[in-house]
This record gives structure tokens, C-alpha cells and sequence, in this order.
């Protein structure tokens, strides 16, 4: 039986050509079982809907792997923090924005405090040299904070389609060897 994977995306959606997309496909072709989400609202989010979706998705998908990306990654220590959260196997934390990220309409997910508790057996956080969005100064706080392994990308900008990460052929192969 292979394992369930809940795709998180970020502010604006993940959809074609990104990469989180792309993944569903590709885990879907394979006959994997994949919940690509699809938060309420996504350009102009609301912390307290996201939540309510995002705990819906964990109690009636049960994910054994969950891949946040961006603004999810919030949203997933927002969910920590409340410390309700059934342990997964494995957690991919992609593109993390800053935890005092300044942008309007995000203003109801920060600041967030990185959790103490993750609620996943193993994590991997993936960053890059050039994200607009997080220093490396700062990903590297948060990786300490975190007690995580990671993987810095190199001018990776903020994984995503606009940086070129709509097919992300690394992704797909490291997930493979946890399915």
C-alpha cells in the first residue's frame, strides 16, 4: 500500500505550471495516492478558514506525507502550535517565508513562532540562496530552531514557477524513495 501525500500550497495557489501540480500528476500517474488541496481564498487567505481546511484535510485524508510550500509552511507551525496535531512520517517544509514576513494581506499568519513540536518523524527543509521571502540568515536561524536537515538550493529564488520549478525532477525522486 503506498503512502497518502497532502500537497499544501501557498498565497496564491500552486497551480500549472508549478511544480506542487506538476507533483500531483506525477504521484496520480504512478497510481500514488495524492490530496492536492485547495485552500478557500487563496489570494486573499484567511488564517482561521485555512486552519479549519487544513485540519478537515489531516482527519479525513490521514496523510502519511505532507509538502508544504510557502505561505503553508505558516500555516503548518500555526497547526503545531496548537498542539492538536496527529504525527505524520515525513514533512517537507519548501520555501518557507520569513516568520515576521511584513505583506497586508498575510497579516493574520504573522509573526508565527517556529513550534516546538513539528509533529512529524522526520522533516526536511528546503530553501534557497535567493528567496525573496527568507534569508539565508534567516533559514538557517530557522533550521536550528527546528532541529531539522535541509537543503539549500542555489538560486533556487522562491521554488516556484516564476523560478523555474514547475518540473521538479529531485523532488519526485526523493519522494519516491519515502513511498
Amino acid at each position: 500500500m503506498s503512502k497518502k501525500v497532502l500537497l499544501l500550497h501557498g498565497w496564491g495557489g500552486s497551480d500549472y505550471p508549478h511544480w506542487q501540480s506538476w507533483l500531483a500528476g506525477e504521484i496520480a500517474k504512478d497510481y500514488g495516492c495524492v490530496n492536492f488541496l485547495k485552500f478557500s481564498n487563496f489570494d486573499a487567505p484567511k488564517l482561521d478558514v485555512w486552519m479549519q481546511e487544513l485540519e478537515a484535510a489531516l482527519v479525513d485524508f490521514k496523510p502519511d506525507i505532507v509538502i508544504c510550500h510557502s505561505l503553508a509552511n505558516t500555516l503548518w507551525f500555526h497547526l503545531c502550535n496548537t498542539k492538536t496535531v496527529q504525527e505524520i512520517k515525513k514533512l517537507y517544509l519548501v520555501a518557507p517565508p520569513s516568520l515576521t514576513c511584513n505583506i497586508e494581506e498575510l497579516s493574520e499568519f504573522f509573526p508565527v513562532s517556529a513550534p516546538n513540536q513539528l509533529y512529524a518523524k522526520e522533516t526536511l527543509l528546503i530553501a534557497s540562496t535567493n528567496d525573496p521571502y527568507m534569508s539565508l540568515d534567516e533559514v538557517h536561524q530557522l533550521q536550528q530552531r527546528l532541529h531539522v536537515k535541509m537543503k539549500i538550493l542555489k538560486n533556487a529564488g522562491h521554488i516556484n514557477a516564476d523560478s523555474g520549478y514547475g518540473k521538479w525532477e529531485w523532488m519526485h525522486k526523493e519522494l519516491q524513495t519515502v513511498l
